[in-house]
């Protein structure tokens, strides 16, 4: 069984109008997994609605003792991109699961997204890898301890 816990993001960002107002949205997991016919034991549940520039202390206190009392030891957490790594290294400190952040830089509901793939590489590597916390994004796994978002290329790398 996996638990998959949303907490917001781009990932489900859902946009108004033609000037890119956005609110993020129920999340687009369930619908993800069911069209690409995901049939590995799951669970979602969606803990907030929060891009993760909003998300504080308390929000990551609540992600972390959510993955604390989960009866898995596979967790995937769908999270913005800005702050994933601050939430990643607060969860570093859990023991005994396997632990993979994933998002993405567009919305799901854009027909151009890398959710879905990001989504299920995650997917895949919380099934694989060892137990410890990861960062699954864009076909690379990053550590946390080790990896910043770098804004202007859009996408996570190595210190």
């Amino acid at each position: 069984m996996i638990d998959i816990f949303t907490t917001g993001g781009t990932i489900d960002k859902v946009y108004f109008d033609a000037l890119s107002e956005y609110q993020i949205g129920a999340t687009a997991l369930p619908d993800m997994l069911q069209e690409n016919n995901v049939f590995v034991a799951h669970r979602v549940t969606q803990l907030m609605r929060k891009d993760s520039l909003e998300l504080t202390d308390a929000d990551r206190a609540a992600i972390h003792d959510a993955v604390v009392a989960s009866d898995a030891d596979k967790i995937l957490v769908t999270h913005g991109t800005d702050t994933m790594v601050d939430t990643a290294r607060v969860l570093s400190g859990i023991s005994g699961k396997t632990i993979v952040l994933t998002g993405s830089m567009q919305p799901a509901s854009l027909r151009i997204s890398d959710a879905q793939f990001n989504v299920g590489f995650a997917l895949a590597a919380t099934q694989t890898l060892p137990h410890g916390v990861y960062i699954a994004m864009n076909g690379e796994v990053f550590d946390p301890a080790k990896t910043h978002k770098d804004r202007s290329a859009h996408r996570f790398v190595r210190d």
